[in-house]
C-alpha cells in the first residue's frame, strides 16, 4: 500500500472504495428492476461518481485500497478498481483485471461495467487496441465497450461473428443488432444455425432488429417454447416484432398449457391488444399472478397503479424472496418483487371508465399507438422494464436503428434522449 498522502483521509477514502462497491452491486439491480425509472438511476449514479471521484482525489493510495478488495473479486471490487484504471490509463492493473476476467465471471460483469461507466474520452486509445488484439477477451471487451457507447465497431463484427471463440462470437452477433448494422442481417440468419444456444438467440435477436421478420421470429419462439435462459427474452422480442394477427395464434397456443400462465401474461402485455385487459384483470385476483398482471396491463394501459392509487397492501402471510426460515431450502428471488399489488376493483372501475379510449385490435404501448414519439416518452418517464422495452421497439418501428442503452450512466442517458427529441 503506498503513502498515505498529506491531503488523504484513510477513513474516508475506505469509505469511497466500499461504497463504490455496493453501490455498483445495488446498481445491476436497480437497472433491470420495475419500479425504477431514470431520475431514480440519476440518483444512485450521482452517488456512485462522487466516491469514484473521491478515489481519483486519493491518487494511487485510493487505487491500491480499490486492489486491496480484489482479494474476494465481486464485480462491485472488480469495477472500482476497472474505473480507476481506465481513467488513469493503467495498463499493469487492466492486464491484472483482464486475466482477472477470464476465470472469473463476476470479475468479467465488473470489468465490462466499468467500460461502460467511463466517458469515451478515458477510452480513446484503448479500444483501438482490445479490437486489434490477438485474445478473443479482449476484442469481447472492445466490442461490448463500444455498443454500450452506441458506436459501431467497423471492420471488426464480421470477423467476430465467425470467430471459433463462442463468447466472442455471441458478443458480436449480439452487437451487429444493437449497433444497428443492416448489412450483417444474411450473417444473422445463417448463425441461427449456432451450435451454441446463446449464439442463436442473439443471431435471431439481431436478425429481427435488422428487419427480418420471419425466420427470426420463427427461432425466437422455439427459443421461447423451451426452457433456457433465452426463453423470457426470446418471447418478449418475438411477440413485439410479430404481427398482430399472428401473436394472437400464438397466444392462443399458450392458454392451452396451465404451465404457462406467467408466460401467456407476459406474452399479452408484449402484445398490447386492449382486447385481453379484461382478462388480465381476472389474473389480479390471484395472489400468484396479480403482480404480474398488473404490470402487462400498465405495460397497455400506460399506468402507474400506486401513483393512481389502484394498489392494495400485500396480502397477508405473502413473504417475498427467501425466508428466514434456514430450514426452507428456496433461496430464489421473488421475481416479481417490487411490482405493486394491484386492486383488482379499482383497475376493474378505472378501466370501465376510461378503457373505451384504447381500441381492441389494435396494439398499444404505454397507452398509445407504437411510435416513434411514444417510445421516446416512455424512455423518458417509464420504469426499466418499459424503457427497455420501448428501446426494442424503436429498433422494430425503424431497422437500422441502434439498440438504446438503458442500462447506460443516467447522464449520459439524458444526453443522448435530448438529442433525439
Amino acid at each position: 500500500m503506498p503513502a498515505v498522502p498529506k491531503h488523504v483521509v484513510p477513513v474516508v477514502v475506505q469509505q469511497h472504495a466500499e461504497e463504490s462497491a455496493i453501490l455498483r452491486n445495488i446498481r445491476s439491480a436497480l437497472v433491470a428492476a420495475p419500479h425504477v425509472k431514470l431520475h431514480h438511476l440519476r440518483r444512485l449514479d450521482d452517488r456512485i461518481a462522487a466516491h469514484l471521484d473521491g478515489l481519483a482525489v486519493a491518487g494511487e493510495y485510493g487505487s491500491g485500497l480499490c486492489d486491496a478488495a480484489l482479494e474476494n473479486p465481486g464485480a462491485g471490487e472488480v469495477f472500482a478498481v476497472a474505473v480507476r484504471a481506465l481513467e488513469s490509463r493503467d495498463t499493469r492493473r487492466l492486464d491484472r483485471l483482464f486475466a482477472l476476467a477470464a476465470a472469473v465471471p463476476d470479475a468479467w460483469r465488473g470489468l465490462i461495467s466499468a467500460f461502460g461507466w467511463v466517458s469515451g474520452s478515458s477510452l480513446q486509445g484503448t479500444i483501438k487496441e482490445l479490437l486489434a488484439s490477438k485474445d478473443p477477451l479482449r476484442r469481447c471487451v472492445g466490442i461490448v465497450a463500444c455498443t454500450m457507447h452506441r458506436v459501431d465497431p467497423v471492420g471488426v463484427l464480421d470477423a467476430a461473428i465467425a470467430d471459433p471463440d463462442v463468447h466472442l462470437r455471441g458478443r458480436a452477433l449480439r452487437a451487429a443488432g444493437e449497433v444497428g448494422r443492416l448489412a450483417l442481417q444474411g450473417a444473422c440468419l445463417r448463425a441461427m444455425g449456432d451450435e451454441d444456444p446463446a449464439c442463436r438467440f442473439w443471431a435471431a435477436w439481431s436478425a429481427l432488429l435488422l428487419g427480418e421478420r420471419r425466420e427470426s421470429i420463427r427461432a425466437l419462439v422455439r427459443i421461447a417454447d423451451q426452457p433456457g435462459p433465452f426463453r423470457e427474452r426470446a418471447l418478449r422480442a418475438a411477440m413485439s416484432g410479430a404481427e398482430l394477427r399472428d401473436s394472437q395464434a400464438y397466444l392462443k397456443r399458450l392458454s392451452q398449457d396451465p404451465a404457462r400462465v406467467r408466460d401467456l401474461i407476459q406474452a399479452v402485455g408484449v402484445v398490447g391488444d386492449p382486447h385481453f385487459v379484461p382478462w388480465l384483470i381476472r389474473q389480479m385476483e390471484d395472489i400468484e399472478t396479480a403482480r404480474l398482471a398488473a404490470e402487462s396491463f400498465s405495460l397497455i394501459a400506460g399506468l402507474d397503479l400506486s401513483l393512481l392509487d389502484l394498489d392494495r397492501r400485500p396480502p397477508e402471510g405473502v413473504e417475498s424472496g427467501p425466508t428466514e426460515n434456514p430450514e426452507d431450502e428456496d433461496v430464489a428471488m421473488d421475481p416479481d418483487d417490487s411490482l405493486p399489488w394491484p386492486d383488482a376493483a379499482k383497475v376493474q372501475a378505472w378501466w370501465a371508465a376510461n378503457g373505451a379510449r384504447l381500441q381492441p385490435g389494435a396494439r398499444c404501448f404505454m397507452g398509445q399507438p407504437i411510435d416513434r414519439q411514444n417510445c421516446l416518452r416512455a424512455l423518458r418517464e417509464g420504469f426499466q422494464r418499459q424503457r427497455a422495452a420501448a428501446a426494442l421497439h424503436l429498433c422494430l418501428l425503424n431497422p437500422g436503428t441502434p439498440f438504446f442503452p438503458v442500462r447506460a450512466p443516467a447522464w449520459r442517458q439524458q444526453r443522448w434522449l435530448a438529442r433525439m427529441s
